[in-house]
């Protein structure tokens, strides 16, 4: 992505936009929290407070341009979105996040949506459970110390798991801008 997929969203180019933009696009972690690239923008002696951060993370989620996600310690994080659909399993030991697809279960969502009489929409999937310690990819494992920062709720998966879920506020906002698309 460049200033003009930033354009093409219906968002000015500016130098906020376009150094988060990078960070989100370069870095081997697929998932970062807003303090995540504050952190990577400080390194680089970026002068963009967090504030603009969180600000611009939310303009990019309401132009489709990233999607939040609220994993095992209920903090924020973002992925770019590239259009292609996938769900995720996190390790609650060592907040591994893992992203597959399948069709097996995608199938298997809808055959339950229409049996009830819905027609899905959106959905997200997010498995929770603890990784075989003997399988380790430490590419997309965030260290501990971030993982810890700022928590405040009890560890662990949400009280009422659900398998699907309706359109975020943000995504329902964009399907009433169709001057975003």
């Amino acid at each position: 992505m460049e200033g003009k997929d930033l354009r093409k969203a219906g968002l000015k180019v500016t130098l906020p936009r376009l150094k988060i933009l990078e960070i989100l696009e370069s870095s081997t972690t697929r998932h970062l929290s807003a303090e995540d690239i504050y952190r990577t923008l400080l390194d680089g002696n970026e002068d963009i407070g967090l504030a603009t951060v969180y600000r611009v993370l939310t303009q990019f989620e309401a132009a489709g341009l990233v999607t939040r996600h609220h994993f095992e310690d209920g903090m924020a994080v973002f992925e770019l979105n590239h259009g292609t659909h996938h769900d995720h399993i996190v390790c609650l030991d060592c907040g591994r996040v893992e992203e597959f697809m399948d069709s097996g279960i995608e199938e298997r969502q809808t055959s339950v949506a229409q049996r009830l009489g819905f027609t899905i929409r959106d959905h997200s999937l997010i498995m929770y459970g603890t990784a075989d310690v003997r399988i380790v990819r430490t590419a997309r494992r965030r260290p501990r110390a971030d993982r810890d920062r700022g928590r405040t709720e009890v560890r662990g998966p949400p009280a009422t798991p659900s398998l699907t879920k309706a359109p975020s506020v943000a995504s329902q906002q964009v399907d009433r801008q169709p001057w975003l698309h």
